[in-house]
């Protein structure tokens, strides 16, 4: 039977499960990846599971989203995590290195491996033919000590590309006409598998570019086939011995099918303040910018760095606009440098910051209130720039140049001169020797090593199960779309207290409601939170749902979730509910008692949830589309106490 790309990436990896869409899964995973912004949380997850070393065949620890030293709270935790990485057999790649997504892929992405982060964007590898997932932290650390991951087969949604794409658009502008045709919760649970000539074109980094920010599509992951672009790829950074050619069978079928011509596309740009807001950029041009930002996960190539220094050359940016430069990694920064684009850049007057994510994540580089920010960055939500009132547009490199040089946002057609060419250089140097390789498995034994723990670092709380009766009150109660970044921000002053979980629970839901931290403690007791459609979008940092736990929050009921905020809520025992009927979330008022009867004998398969508003009398009626593996993991009252039940071997 033909088989599609990703049917072929799951089937040698599956543990358990069918390919049936909806059927639950279990993964074997060969490759893990965790930044400093997770990874705190990951490496004290894993030293609770006591196992002496990581069982992949691949993890590696990045530092790149907490890079500002302004205390000793994040280079105490990079020490933590650089003594972990010693201790468990992790590569560990230190500050500057780069933005961890591509840097895994220069260094370790082979096709056809299957890759667990704890980085929504860890989707991006995907664009070299692996299978590559973003899940909450704790699900990563148990795919460190050898445990399949879990999860529900996707539909497949199967992305035809023709034609080739016209000057002065490029791969942001793809993925932006996904996010128009999709939106920010068209993909949830399903894979985008991309294929078809308009390929031809289109390099690997290009594909990281569609493949990154599927994730903002609500995808589970996307798919490109392992091609010759990939094999030039991995001949660039030296590992071509690594290259392992896949594509679909001829013949395949998909459960869903749509169709890019490449050619009829024209720039786009996300408006504020969502991803998918998206419009062409002559509806929007003429407008006046603050900032112009070029870098992030979501354009690391090298072309997105090229280009804007070719359309610069010789060229002055605009006196009111910051054009800033965040190189994604040392290897790119070396080579802008040595061929003379970085001194373009400068010379135009741009801003140039360390290698790593930034302002992606709101670490420096907030623009002024009210003011527009054009951004390469792959998310767009309220606040996510470290500015509460702030005016991010996501676009292309090509759009963010134009509008730097006009000082107001500028279709890149009406600039005067042709379109700049690039070509991949044939070899980059090799960044493996950047990166700290583990320890020796000959000497674990042999070598004593004590984990660095600052005193910012504070054990996991333990947590309570479900009790008989869940009764509270309803604490919160949110709209539509409602990010991670809305649940638990992050930015210079939040994330560094990433390993101090009673510290960073007081800005739990700030950007919503600046008083549920006190109502919380308040209370000290059980409650409720009630979200719209797509409820906990964007980032996988389990923070969203841990701090929420501390908090008393037991159950979230929702119109719809996104896949892994759904997920790390059953991990630390907060069960997800969604309405049977989308208009009784108008009958639940914030502050009404609720009450669930005997909430874990409730939760049946395929059976409804009854919720009774002790406030109004009325009794609502909900569902769930929890597997038996998470309602087992909700029973014994979170992940770790279920793994601890099930693995005493490795606790």
């Amino acid at each position: 039977m033909a088989m599609n790309l990703a049917q072929k990436l799951i089937q040698p990896h599956l543990a358990s499960g069918s390919l049936e869409p909806g059927a639950p899964i279990e993964l074997v995973i060969d490759q893990t990846l965790t930044q400093d912004a997770t990874g705190t949380m990951v490496m004290l997850e894993f030293e609770a599971l006591g196992l002496p070393r990581v069982k992949t065949e691949i993890s590696a620890q990045y530092v790149d989203h907490n890079l500002l030293q302004t205390d000793f709270k994040n280079a105490d935790d990079h020490l933590f995590l650089q003594s972990a990485c010693r201790k468990y057999g992790v590569w560990y790649s230190r500050p500057g290195n780069g933005v961890s997504h591509p840097v895994h892929m220069c260094c370790f992405g082979i096709p056809g491996k299957t890759l667990l982060g704890s980085d929504s964007h860890t989707c991006a590898a995907g664009s070299m033919g692996m299978l590559a997932i973003g899940a909450g932290g704790l699900q990563v650390a148990l795919a460190m000590a050898g445990i399949p991951f879990s999860t529900k087969m996707p539909k497949i949604l199967g992305v035809k590309l023709e034609g080739e794409l016209p000057p002065w658009v490029s791969a942001k502008d793809i993925i932006l006409e996904m996010l128009r045709r999709q939106t920010v919760k068209g993909c949830v649970n399903k894979i985008v598998e991309y294929y078809g000539p308009g390929l031809d074109k289109l390099t690997a980094m290009d594909r990281h570019v569609i493949a990154n920010m599927g994730q903002e599509l609500g995808a589970t992951t996307s798919v490109f086939p392992a091609d010759q672009a990939v094999r030039a790829f991995l001949r660039q950074q030296q590992r071509e011995a690594d290259y392992v050619e896949l594509a679909a069978d001829e013949g395949a079928s998909y459960d869903e099918t749509d169709t890019i011509d490449l050619s009829t596309l024209e720039p786009l740009i996300a408006c504020p303040s969502s991803p998918d807001k998206v419009v062409p950029v002559r509806e929007v041009a003429g407008r006046p910018i603050y900032q112009s930002y070029i870098g992030s996960s979501a354009n690391p190539g090298l072309r997105d760095f090229v280009i804007p220094a070719q359309m610069v050359a010789g060229r002055r940016v605009n006196d009111g606009v910051s054009f800033d430069i965040n190189p994604t990694s040392r290897q790119l920064l070396e080579e802008i440098s040595r061929s003379g684009e970085l001194a373009k850049l400068l010379e135009a007057g741009a801003r140039l910051h360390q290698t790593g994510c930034g302002g992606c994540i709101g670490m420096g580089q907030a623009p002024a209130s009210g003011r527009i920010s054009l951004r390469t960055v792959p998310r767009n939500f309220p606040g996510r720039s470290g500015t509460v009132e702030d005016q991010v547009y996501l676009c292309s490199p090509e759009t963010a140049t134009a509008s730097a040089l006009h000082g107001e946002i500028t279709d890149p057609r009406d600039m005067d001169m042709d379109y700049p060419s690039f070509t991949e250089p044939v070899q980059l140097s090799d960044m493996r020797p950047l990166l700290q390789a583990p320890m020796d498995s000959s000497l674990i034994e042999t070598v004593e090593v004590e984990l660095e723990k600052g005193p910012n670092i504070k054990p996991l709380p333990d947590f309570e199960s479900l009790p008989k009766i869940l009764k509270g009150p309803l604490l919160l109660k949110a709209g539509d779309n409602v990010s991670t970044d809305e649940i638990l921000p992050a930015g210079a002053e939040i994330l560094p207290l990433r390993s101090n979980i009673p510290a960073i629970s007081r800005y739990t839901f700030s950007r919503i409601d600046k008083d549920f931290y006190q109502r919380a403690m308040d209370l000290k007791g059980d409650c409720f939170v009630v979200g719209g459609e797509n409820y906990g979008q964007g980032s996988s940092r389990e923070h969203a749902a841990i701090t929420p736990r501390y908090l008393g929050v037991r159950c979230v009921i929702a119109k719809s979730m996104a896949r892994i905020h759904r997920r790390n809520l059953v991990n630390f025992g907060i069960i997800p509910l969604l309405f049977e009927n989308p208009d009784d979330y108008d009958k639940l008022q914030q502050d009404a008692e609720l009450e669930l009867d005997n909430p874990v004998d409730q939760l049946v398969e395929d059976q409804p949830v009854q919720l009774k508003n002790l406030s109004s009398g009325e009794l609502i009626t909900l569902r769930h589309d929890l597997s038996e593996e998470e309602i087992a993991t909700l029973r014994a009252g979170g992940l770790i106490s279920r793994t601890r039940e099930e693995h005493p071997d490795i606790h």
